[in-house]
Order: C-alpha cells, then sequence, then structure tokens
C-alpha cells in the first residue's frame, strides 16, 4: 500500500488510518496478511502504529508434525522526511513525503517470526536411530555405545 503523507507531516494533530490486506512473499504463509493502523503526527513527530495478523505453516523442529500458527506482528516506527545522515536505524527515513507500506510490514514479519517452532514445549522429537515419533511411543532402539569406550568393555568381560 502505499501512502501519501503530505497531511501528516505538515499538520500537528494529523492521523491516517489504513487497513489492508496483502500477499506475504513466503511460501509458509497460508493467508494474506491483514494490516491495520494508523500515522499520525504528535507534536511534530510522525509516528506509524499498526498490526499485521495472518496464519502461517511450518514443521515442528523437533518431530517434523506440520503446523498451522497465527501471528499478530506489531509494526512500530517514527517516519522522518529527512535526516542529517542514513545511518541511524532507530527511525524510516522517507524518500519524499510518501511510504511504501508493504515493504516495511513484511520486514518486520520477517524480523518477528521465530526461525524454529515446536508442537508443543515438551516435544520429545523423534528417535535418532529408527525415527519413532517419541511423543506417540516408545521405541525399543538402544543408544549406539561409543567405540572409544570398546576397549574398556573387553577389560570387564575377562
Amino acid at each position: 500500500m502505499y501512502l501519501e503523507l503530505d497531511s501528516v507531516f505538515n499538520t500537528d494533530g494529523e492521523s491516517l488510518q489504513f487497513n489492508y490486506d496483502f500477499s506475504l512473499d513466503d511460501e509458509n504463509a497460508v493467508t494474506p496478511v491483514t494490516v491495520s493502523g494508523s500515522v499520525f503526527n504528535k507534536t511534530g513527530i510522525v509516528h506509524l502504529q499498526a498490526e499485521a495478523k495472518f496464519d502461517y505453516s511450518a514443521s515442528c523442529a523437533k518431530c517434523n508434525k506440520p503446523l498451522l500458527r497465527h501471528a499478530t506482528v506489531p509494526v512500530r516506527h517514527v517516519l522522518l522526511n529527512h535526516a542529517e545522515s542514513d545511518d541511524n536505524d532507530e527511525f524510516i527515513i522517507l524518500d519524499g513525503m510518501h511510504l511504501e507500506l508493504d515493504e516495511l510490514v513484511s520486514e518486520d514479519i520477517f524480523l518477528a517470526i521465530p526461525t524454529r517452532f515446536l508442537c508443543k514445549d515438551d516435544c520429545k522429537g523423534l528417535c535418532s536411530i529408527c525415527g519413532t515419533d517419541l511423543n506417540e511411543s516408545q521405541c525399543s532402539c538402544s543408544a549406539p555405545s561409543d567405540p572409544r569406550w570398546d576397549a574398556l568393555k573387553d577389560l570387564f568381560n575377562e
């Protein structure tokens, strides 16, 4: 979504509300992202406050079960139309008086979504030998012995 912010930057107390959907460029996104919020000028400082909501699919990092999660990502930024230097990460410096919101929201989403998911906090995962899901049943595999200790096994067998 493209926002024209001339009136917001030039008028103290002015605000611009928005509510729209866009498609996230991610194969795990199941639903379009719904973004709602506002850009407002409070004592000469322009703020962006919004929420991005969507559903995404993932796999459990331990047992590989498919998961469907709902995410709500806050989008909070201070906007500037000019700055002394470009090396400040605290503010969004606009090129002119307009903002391409999709790119900014996408970046916030990718930074907020975890890289690893679990189906439940105490997921036991899969057996590393036979692949049995340890959340559903126990396997009869025994842990492989460390070959560095094989010489000591023979010591006790004599």
